[in-house]
C-alpha cells in the first residue's frame, strides 16, 4: 500500500511503495480476468507526439517564467495591486507544476508497469532529466517568495486572488529556516538526477531483476515473498532461505546503496540545518517531532501487550513454543484457503463503501469502469501496491498485484481509499492537493477497515477467527513493524553520520528492533539478518514508515467516533478527505473531537489491537 505525496516542483518522484502483502499464487482462472490500466488520459504511449511537445513547452514556459519574475517579487508585492500580480505568477507556476508533473507521472507509471525493460527504463530516465532541467528555472519562486516580509505578504494576501492560495503560501513558509542560497538551491537540484534518484533506480531495477530459487522454480520478489504465506511450512521455509540466499548475494549491492543515500541525506540535512535525522520528514509531514515521539513510545511501550502476546498465541496454535521467523504470516492452521475473485472483491469493497457513502462508493467505482487499475502479476512489474495521484487534472492510478487472497480484497480497499481521497482532493489544484503523509494514510485505512468490518459481520465462528487474526496481523504490521522500521531507520541514519556502516553492522541493527519489537515467540533464524533489503521506502522515503502508524491509529479513534454517534460522520469525513494539504492535522481531527497531541489518542487507537487480541484468546 503506497501513496505518493504529488507531483510538485522539486519532488518529481513516481509513488511510493508500501512493502507488499504477501498472498499466495493462484490460478487465472480461480481469480478470473484482471483489469490492466489505461494510462491514454496521460499519453496515448511512450512515443506519443505530444509527449515531445509538452516537453518543449515544459522548457519554454519555465524560461519564461524565470525571465519575467527572478529577482523581481520583492518589488511585486510593493506595487499597488500586489495580490493580483502575486497570484497570477503563482497560477503560472501552478500551471507548469500540473504540466511536469503530468509528464512525470506518465514515465513513472510505465516504468513501475516493468521496471526491467530497457526502453522504459530509458523513457523514464530521459524524461527525469528533461523535467528536472526545466523544474531548475523554477526553484527561484519558492525562494523569493519565502524571502517577502510577513507584513507585506500577509497584506497581498488581502486580496481574494492571492487569499486562494494563503493555505500553500503558510506551508511553504515553514521551510524558509531551512532554505538555502540560490546557487546551492539549483545545485542540489540539478544533482538529484545523479544523486538520490539514479541509487532510487538502481535499487529498483536490482530488486526487479533478482531471482529466487524456490525448489525448480525461479521466483521474482513478488511471488517469492507470497509464499511466505503459503498453509505448506516446507514451501514458507524454503521460499525464506532462497529470499536470505539472494540476499546475501547481493547484501554488498544494498548495503552500498544505503550507505550513499545515507550520506547523502546527511549532507542535504546538515546544509540545510536540520538537527535531528528524521527534522526534514517531520517537517514534510506538517506533524510537530514531540507528536511523532509521543506515537513511538506509546507502540513500542506496547509491544508487550501486541506483538509479543499476540505472536505467542499464534504459537500456542501451531503447537509450538516458538515460531520460526518464516511461520509468522503464515495463515492459522486447519482454515482452508480461499480464492476470492476479482468480481468479488470488487463487489465486496463497493458495497461496504455504500454503506458507509454512496458518494464514496461512486468515486471507487470509477476506478473499475474506467480502467484506473492494473492488478495482475507481471514479471517486470513493481512490487506491492499504490495509489498515484498524477495530477487534479486527470485522475489517480492504482496498481496490485492481486492473486485473490483475502488480504488481497483488503488491499484494493486500501488503495482505492487513496484514490477516492485524491479524487476528493484534486480540486484544490496542484498545489494544494497534495496531503502530508501522516493523513495520506487515514483514506485508505479507513477504507480498509469498513471492508473487513462487513466481511466479519457475515463470518462463521472458524472464518470470523481467521479473518481477526489477519486483521490483527495487518494492523502489528502496519503499526508495531512500522514503528520498528523508523527505529531501524533512525539507527542506520544516525551512525552512518559517524562513517559507513559495513553490511554486518546493518543486519545487526536490523536484528536487534526485530527482537525488540516481535519478541521471544519468534525465532529469527540465520538468514533473516538481511530482510531488510527488500524493503522500498528505506531508499525512496527515509522516515516515511511512521505515518502509516499514524494513520492506524488515528483511524481506529475515527472508527470508535463512527460507531459511537455516525449520524453526520460521513459528511465531515469526505470533507476532511476534500480539504487535502489546507489544513494541519489538528484542525482535520477537531470536528471529530480527536487531538494527536494528547497521549490517550494513541493509547485509544492501541487499544482496539488489544481488544482484538483479547477476543482472539478467548477463542482459543
Amino acid at each position: 500500500m503506497g501513496v505518493t505525496n504529488g507531483n510538485s516542483i522539486g519532488n518529481l518522484m513516481p509513488a511510493k511503495r508500501h512493502p507488499a502483502r504477501a498472498a499466495k499464487t493462484r490460478s487465472t482462472a480461480a481469480v478470473g480476468k484482471l483489469p490492466e490500466w489505461n494510462l491514454a488520459d496521460l499519453y496515448q504511449g511512450m512515443d506519443d507526439p505530444q509527449i515531445a511537445r509538452d516537453l518543449d513547452r515544459s522548457d519554454v514556459e519555465s524560461v519564461a517564467f524565470e525571465e519575467q519574475y527572478k529577482g523581481k517579487l520583492n518589488l511585486l508585492a510593493a506595487a499597488p495591486g500586489a495580490g493580483t500580480a502575486l497570484a497570477e505568477a503563482v497560477k503560472r507556476y501552478e500551471a507548469l507544476d500540473d504540466l511536469m508533473g503530468r509528464l512525470i507521472s506518465y514515465a513513472g507509471l510505465i516504468h513501475s508497469g516493468n521496471s526491467i525493460d530497457p526502453q522504459r527504463a530509458k523513457f523514464y530516465a530521459d524524461i527525469q532529466e528533461r523535467i528536472t532541467a526545466a523544474s531548475t528555472h523554477l526553484l527561484f519562486f519558492v525562494l523569493e517568495l519565502n524571502r517577502l516580509d510577513d507584513a507585506v505578504l500577509n497584506a497581498a494576501m488581502a486580496d481574494p486572488a492571492l487569499g486562494h492560495y494563503r493555505p500553500w503560501i503558510e506551508d511553504i513558509r515553514k521551510e524558509k529556516p531551512y532554505q538555502l542560497e540560490d546557487r546551492i538551491e539549483q545545485l542540489f537540484h540539478e544533482k538529484s538526477v545523479t544523486a538520490y534518484s539514479a541509487w532510487n533506480r538502481l535499487f529498483d531495477e536490482t530488486i526487479a531483476t533478482l531471482r529466487f530459487k524456490v525448489g525448480t522454480k525461479s521466483l521474482a520478489i513478488e511471488p517469492a515473498l507470497n509464499l511466505l504465506q503459503d498453509p505448506n511450512e516446507k514451501m514458507r521455509k524454503a521460499a525464506a532461505q532462497a529470499i536470505a540466499h539472494t540476499f546475501k548475494e547481493n547484501l554488498r549491492t544494498f548495503a552500498l546503496i544505503t550507505n550513499v543515500l545515507g550520506k547523502d541525506k546527511e549532507i542535504s540535512d546538515r546544509w540545510r540545518g536540520f538537527a535531528d535525522v528524521a527534522d526534514a520528514r517531520h517537517l514534510s509531514n506538517r506533524v510537530e517531532p514531540e507528536v511523532v515521539a509521543a506515537l513511538v513510545k506509546a507502540v513500542r511501550d506496547a509491544y508487550p501487550r501486541l506483538s509479543h502476546r499476540y505472536y505467542a498465541l499464534k504459537a500456542r496454535w501451531f503447537g509450538k513454543k516458538r515460531l520460526a521467523y518464516w511461520d509468522r504470516s503464515a495463515p492459522l492452521p486447519k482454515v482452508p484457503a480461499r480464492t476470492i475473485g476479482w468480481n468479488d472483491a470488487k463487489a465486496t469493497v463497493l458495497t461496504a463503501y455504500g454503506a458507509f457513502s454512496p458518494e464514496m462508493a461512486a468515486i471507487a467505482e470509477r476506478f473499475f469502469d474506467n480502467n484506473w487499475i492494473d492488478a495482475p502479476v507481471r514479471p517486470g512489474k513493481s512490487p506491492g501496491a499504490f495509489s498515484h495521484p498524477t495530477v487534479p487534472s486527470v485522475h489517480p492510478y492504482v496498481l496490485l498485484n492481486y492473486q485473490g487472497k483475502p488480504r488481497d480484497v483488503m488491499t484494493l480497499a486500501h488503495e482505492l481509499g487513496h484514490g477516492v481521497h485524491q479524487v476528493l482532493a484534486a480540486p484544490n489544484g496542484p498545489l494544494m492537493a497534495p496531503t502530508p503523509l501522516t493523513l495520506a494514510e487515514t483514506a485508505s485505512v479507513f477504507g480498509e477497515m469498513l471492508t473487513f468490518r462487513k466481511l466479519l459481520a457475515n463470518a462463521e465462528r472458524k472464518e470470523r477467527k481467521a479473518m481477526l487474526a489477519a486483521k490483527v496481523e495487518d494492523m502489528i504490521n502496519t503499526v508495531v513493524r512500522q514503528i520498528a522500521f523508523y527505529t531501524f531507520e533512525r539507527s542506520v541514519h544516525t551512525e552512518r553520520r559517524q562513517g559507513e556502516l559495513t553490511a554486518e553492522r546493518i543486519n545487526a541493527l536490523w536484528l536487534d528492533v526485530q527482537h525488540e519489537s516481535l519478541g521471544p515467540a519468534i525465532d529469527f533464524r540465520p538468514g533473516y539478518e538481511v530482510f531488510w533489503g527488500y524493503i522500498p521506502h528505506f531508499i525512496h522515503s527515509p522516515f516515511y514508515v511512521y505515518a502509516y502508524a499514524f494513520g492506524d491509529c488515528l483511524v481506529n479513534s475515527l472508527y470508535a467516533v463512527y460507531e459511537q454517534a455516525n449520524e453526520g460522520f460521513a459528511e465531515r469525513y469526505l470533507d476532511m478527505l476534500a480539504a487535502g494539504g489546507t489544513k494541519h492535522h489538528s484542525e482535520l481531527l477537531a470536528p471529530f473531537g480527536l487531538d494527536a497531541r494528547d497521549p490517550a489518542f494513541w493509547q485509544g487507537g492501541l487499544g482496539v489491537i488489544e481488544r482484538m487480541i483479547t477476543e482472539l484468546e478467548g477463542m482459543d
